[in-house]
């Protein structure tokens, strides 16, 4: 079995809701970002090696102000988000495409810079010590023809700043049946879901069960990954400015197709994420409260 074990980091979006990159926010006493604690993290639960997926116009920028400050704790790489492993076939019709392809292609384009099993996060979310910590110790323990995912339950993820999205999962015996990608809303003491399928809206539980991007993975995923896009630029031609190559789609044909069992490993952790701006406040209140129980160092970085 290899022992690195990586951490993959999708950090090439940017959001037009909160209204700029999130990944350069501060959020900790000395100008830390969500990245760094999430990094943090990562390696006190064991991780070896750090990939970041961004786009090639930000490297100069990322690597001055996160790049340089993380490449002293960990081995660190990086990775663009470009048509390197678009079928030659294809590459004509996706050049016409204004914006990212999507999260199961940006997984795909870090290829040549994994061996062995990783876990994938967002750059811009919070998940939290005990998330990583069960991560780490799933891929250290992985069983042949099986994923995992973080399981996180819905109220420990939600904004009070507006409707968010989240992939509900159905799962029995910490298996997972079924996501559902969902606009999802506290209203007063409810939490309401609206699938985007269309399907009615209806109250879930505080405890349901949700999907935020903690992934792990083993390597043939990156297989699993050619195959699938090929399928789907082949069927999407006509409409790619329309649609995704989403990983949600991919676990899912790998549950309908039977190719996978997908492990869900429940977290007690708390996620944030800054889906608006103010949820800044939030985050940063969290991050101070967890300093002064010293979950985390005052100067994240001068302590390691």
């Amino acid at each position: 079995m290899n022992k690195e074990k990586t951490l993959l980091i999708m950090a090439a979006g940017l959001s037009n809701r909160f209204g700029g990159l999130k990944q350069l926010e501060p959020v900790g006493p000395n100008n830390e970002f969500i990245i760094d604690y999430s990094i943090y993290d990562a390696i006190s639960a064991g991780f070896t090696k750090v990939v970041f997926i961004i786009k090639k116009d930000y490297y100069e920028r990322f690597r001055e102000t996160i790049g340089k400050r993380i490449e002293p704790h960990i081995k660190t790489e990086y990775v663009f988000q470009d048509d390197t492993y678009i079928p030659a076939k294809f590459k004509n019709i996706i050049k016409k495409r204004t914006k990212p392809l999507g999260t199961a292609y940006a997984i795909l384009c870090a290829k040549e810079k994994i061996n062995g099993s990783f876990a994938v996060i967002n750059a811009d979310d919070f998940y939290g010590r005990d998330a990583y910590f069960k991560a780490f110790n799933y891929l250290n323990h992985m069983i042949y023809n099986h994923y995992g995912i973080i399981g996180y339950k819905i109220g420990n993820t939600l904004s009070y700043n507006g409707v968010a999205k989240r992939g509900i999962m159905e799962v029995g015996n910490n298996k997972l049946f079924k996501i559902t990608e969902s606009k999802v809303v506290r209203k007063k003491d409810k939490i309401i879901a609206s699938p985007l399928n269309g399907n009615s809206s209806k109250e879930i539980d505080e405890n349901t069960k949700v999907c935020m991007n903690l992934l792990l993975f083993s390597n043939d995923i990156f297989d699993i990954l050619q195959e699938e896009l090929y399928l789907f630029l082949s069927l999407h031609q006509k409409n790619l400015d329309e649609i995704e190559f989403q990983i949600p789609d991919v676990l899912d044909m790998c549950l309908r197709k039977n190719i996978k069992t997908i492990d869900v490993i429940n977290t007690t952790a708390t996620w944030y994420g800054m889906t608006y701006k103010e949820d800044k406040s939030l985050v940063v209140n969290a991050l101070r409260e967890m300093i002064e129980e010293g979950v985390y160092p005052q100067s994240l970085w001068k302590n390691t």
